[in-house]
């Protein structure tokens, strides 16, 4: 009997985790897009403007109709945390009890800290739920370029029973119980990702991203670890394997804001010529929240959120973090 699957969300995720679940011959596949005009442009053509080049075969479907949640056996969501809420609580009337959920969003809420499986159950109601995760750009999973991720849930048979239904011979996924860490994880590396892009983009050399990424993995543990997450995680595929891939491929939306940061441009700028969203930019705040209300030291994060909302210079920022007191490691 096939599974039948709705993907919300009209972005390159979203097109790329439909491009890969129609690689099984038991499913049927409905791409939900929240604009009517983006999901006839989709529909027509079968390529989605987000994701050039990629194809999407005939027996996907592409509707903004949300009455196709009604027969969903599994929803997938891949909407920026930035307009998750605002975009799905309206669906929720239309979600079956009991619908288990797939969450690809990485980010969290700006006004709640909230994290992306928490606006989806506030949306749709008690549910299983599992954040897949790990470094995923769209780009190369379209093309089928191998890929491994992490399916994560309280519930570890529901994260398994996903990464069987996803898992192809070019994308593989390992199971996790540790939802939390995978969560923060995937918000934190955004915005060491942005760092990241700063020290190339003021030309800082290897040395220096190196090192930032190294402290960076440090810094994520440990906030993540104050948060409820285990350390494991994020030395596994969500952690330092997402962290790797966001800070050196051209792909990675969050180092291209931190290099042109690093070039000079304004923040303002930046955003207004991006057509795909930045999670980085948007969790900044929330994740700096919540280190300080933990007493978590963060000093790359901190010095990020000076140059994106304080007007330091990227130049000044680099400095402070050379400056530090010296510690032990």
């Amino acid at each position: 009997m096939s599974q039948r699957i709705v993907l919300l969300g009209g972005g390159g995720m979203a097109t790329a985790c439909a491009l890969v679940l129609a690689e099984h011959p038991d499913v049927e596949i409905t791409l939900w897009c929240r604009r009517r005009e983006a999901a006839e442009q989709i529909a027509k053509t079968h390529v989605n403007p987000h994701l050039p080049g990629a194809l999407l075969p005939a027996s996907i479907t592409v509707t903004s109709d949300a009455v196709c949640l009604k027969a969903a056996d599994w929803i997938v969501v891949a909407v920026p945390t930035k307009y998750l809420r605002e975009t799905i609580t309206p669906l929720g009337k239309f979600v079956g009890q009991g619908v288990p959920v797939v969450s690809v969003v990485k980010g969290l809420e700006l006004k709640t800290l909230s994290r992306p499986s928490e606006i989806i159950l506030d949306a749709f109601g008690p549910r299983g739920i599992v954040v897949l995760s790990g470094p995923s750009h769209a780009e190369e999973i379209a093309q089928r370029k191998p890929a491994t991720l992490v399916a994560a849930s309280e519930d570890i048979r529901l994260a398994r029973q996903v990464q069987e239904l996803f898992t192809t011979d070019r994308f593989r996924v390992y199971a996790n119980a540790d939802i939390v860490g995978v969560e923060y994880a995937g918000a934190i590396k955004n915005v060491i990702a942005i760092a990241a892009g700063i020290c190339e983009g003021l030309d800082c050399g290897d040395n220096a991203k190196a090192a930032l990424l190294t402290r960076g993995v440090a810094e994520m543990t440990r906030l993540g670890v104050s948060l409820g997450a285990e350390a494991a995680t994020f030395a596994g595929l969500a952690g330092i394997g997402d962290l790797i891939t966001t800070c050196i491929s051209p792909h990675g939306r969050n180092r291209q804001v931190g290099l042109r940061l690093g070039h000079g441009e304004t923040l303002d700028s930046i955003v207004a010529s991006m057509t795909n969203v930045a999670e980085g930019v948007n969790a900044a705040r929330p994740i700096q929240t919540l280190a300080k209300s933990r007493g978590v030291e963060t000093p790359i994060i901190d010095e990020v959120c000076a140059v994106l909302f304080e007007g330091k210079s990227a130049v000044d920022a680099t400095s402070s973090l050379m400056q530090r007191p010296m510690k032990d490691e």
